[in-house]
């Protein structure tokens, strides 16, 4: 009897090929028979689960979304349940920044699409859908500390929440860079956030 194939763990398979090309290689190296070759399978194959290069792409940025939303919750179940804002936002930062060989790997990975978006329009997948949502959501939890008094009532939350991600992605390129440490990086996280809400406690 042959075995039978679990299509969604195929999919996966297919991607995470795409992602390690992408995080090594750079996106201008991706192409349906490469991945193939990455993955050990037949070009067939990656055609039968994604009809086009397009698509193929567009399932790296969704998984590079999942993934950091895995990371965080990870890492959010660790401190438990009902945290502060302030710690919400350090888990959330922190699990941006690249801490371990595959959160690095994934950085590289967001930093080829975006590269790519700069140079090769045609060749541009738009991932903006994910780092709107998180900003969003990030600027809904700004916006209830300051209702709360744990965040200066003159506060704009969108912008602080613009500025504090902004400050992060910047730190992400200089980590991968090896300009600064990620113990420096997540030093300059935490200053900046005691800007915002205080010194942490303890």
């Amino acid at each position: 009897m042959p075995r039978r194939v679990d299509h969604d763990e195929r999919r996966r398979e297919l991607t995470a090929a795409l992602l390690r090309i992408a995080s090594t290689r750079g996106l201008q190296a991706v192409s349906m028979r490469e991945v193939a070759a990455e993955a050990g399978v037949s070009l067939r194959v990656v055609q039968y689960y994604f009809t086009d290069k397009a698509t193929l792409m567009a399932s790296g940025i969704t998984e590079l979304a999942a993934r950091l939303d895995r990371r965080v919750r990870e890492r959010a179940a660790v401190l438990g349940t009902g945290l502060p804002p302030r710690t919400v936002l350090e888990v959330v930062l922190g699990a941006i920044l690249p801490t371990d060989d595959d959160s690095r790997a994934d950085q590289l990975a967001w930093t080829a699409y975006y590269a790519a978006g700069l140079t090769d329009p045609a060749e541009a997948v738009d991932g903006r859908y994910a780092p709107d949502a998180l900003e969003r959501w990030l600027t809904g939890v700004v916006g209830r500390a300051v209702a709360d008094g744990q965040v200066a009532a003159d506060a704009d939350p969108r912008i602080e929440v613009v500025s504090l991600l902004a400050l992060t992605n910047g730190l992400v390129s200089s980590v991968l860079g090896r300009q600064r440490t990620v113990d420096d990086a997540l030093a300059v996280v935490r200053y900046r956030l005691d800007r915002l809400f205080g010194p942490a406690a303890g």
